[in-house]
């Protein structure tokens, strides 16, 4: 699995080419000309080549591991939404897919952002029987699309907390239950698929999502707040080096910001203006090893509430980039389980 993720990483490390797709591409192309090809598509965009790319990526087995799949997914999202007239078309060309990448189809319809999104899915739901139940989800608002995923999970309050604390019974037995509900404080994931919706449509919109996570770069509650806090910094200084328009775009946004966002925003444009993306990487790990030695601030200062909780440390959007390799490939794409983790990931990079 690590070899795995090595070699997809090396492939994101090749130079943006101007690589031109047929529309009749054999799908056992190079999956590194797609990534170039995906990486280039804002600033020069190829729609009629859309479904030869992406034939490429499910031929590439690139989605056999949801969590490391986020920016392909939100690329294909973000070529449906682009264009309403033609997006049952483009969606219509991908098929036939295999039964096991299904899911793509469908999360990519329901996170494309168009205004009619649902009778989409209902038209193509016939051609996916065995993603029926995922459909019925997206359908009844049980499954959110990506505008609707909140950023955490809201935290009780203090009142909350001691009802909780003098009305449960301590000898009862608790059945747990799984855990699924999507945020992005937990799905770090999520990070990718906004940079690859970026990829495919230009739009600021998912950069303003990236940015509202930035006020966790200075969270001192959970790992996986900082973590994710920190992969929207740095990918954001690492993209910004190389893309103007986005620089552009982040020195506008400075001004209207809030204070706890505006701090960060600011080591954003500093790095990417300086080139010291090493400056920013360093403070995430210095930050990260200081959480799991004194642990949280609330456990510091009211050791009642508990142990911070610490989930998995995805590596995530920060994979190529945090290479340092600056000037080129696409530093977001691996994350989840294919990771050791963006901890250990940096530690090596020192």
């Amino acid at each position: 699995m690590r070899y795995a993720a090595f070699v997809t990483a090396l492939f994101l490390l090749i130079a943006p080419a101007a690589a031109a797709i047929s529309p009749d591409l054999d799908p056992r192309a190079s999956l590194s000309v797609v990534q170039a090809w995906i990486y280039n598509y804002r600033a020069k965009p190829d729609y009629p080549h859309v479904a030869a790319a992406v034939r490429v990526l499910f031929h590439s087995q690139s989605f056999k591991e949801p969590e490391n799949a986020g920016i392909y997914l939100g690329f294909i999202a973000g070529a449906i939404g682009s264009n309403p007239a033609k997006a049952e078309q483009l969606v219509t060309s991908f098929f036939p897919v295999p039964p096991e990448d299904e899911w793509v189809i469908v999360r990519a319809i329901a996170y494309s952002g168009l205004p009619d999104w649902r009778n989409l899915m209902r038209k193509v739901a016939p051609r996916m029987p065995g993603r029926q139940v995922m459909i019925d989800n997206y359908l009844s608002g049980s499954l959110p699309t990506l505008s609707d995923i909140p950023l955490e999970e809201a935290t009780p309050g203090m009142m909350e907390k001691l009802r909780g604390v003098f009305t449960h019974n301590p000898f009862a037995k608790e059945d747990k239950t799984l855990h699924m509900k999507q945020t992005f404080a937990s799905n770090q994931d999520l990070l990718d698929t906004l940079w690859g919706y970026y990829f495919a449509t230009g739009s600021y919109v998912p950069i303003q999502r990236i940015i509202s996570l930035l006020p966790w770069t200075k969270s001192r509650d959970t790992i996986d707040k900082l973590t994710v806090g920190s992969m929207a910094r740095y990918t954001l200084a690492s993209y910004a080096v190389r893309d103007a328009g986005l620089r552009e775009y982040l020195r506008g946004e400075l001004a209207k910001q809030p204070a706890a966002i505006k701090a960060p925003l600011g080591e954003v444009i500093e790095a990417a203006d300086t080139v010291q993306l090493g400056a920013v990487r360093k403070d995430a790990l210095a930050a990260v090893d200081e959480l799991k030695t004194k642990g949280s601030d609330s456990r510091r200062n009211l050791d009642f509430w508990g142990q911070v909780g610490v989930g998995a440390v995805a590596l995530g959007c920060v994979s190529a980039a945090a290479l340092g390799q600056v000037a080129v490939g696409i530093p977001c794409v691996i994350g989840g389980s294919a990771s050791q983790g963006l901890l250990s990931f940096w530690e090596k990079q020192q």
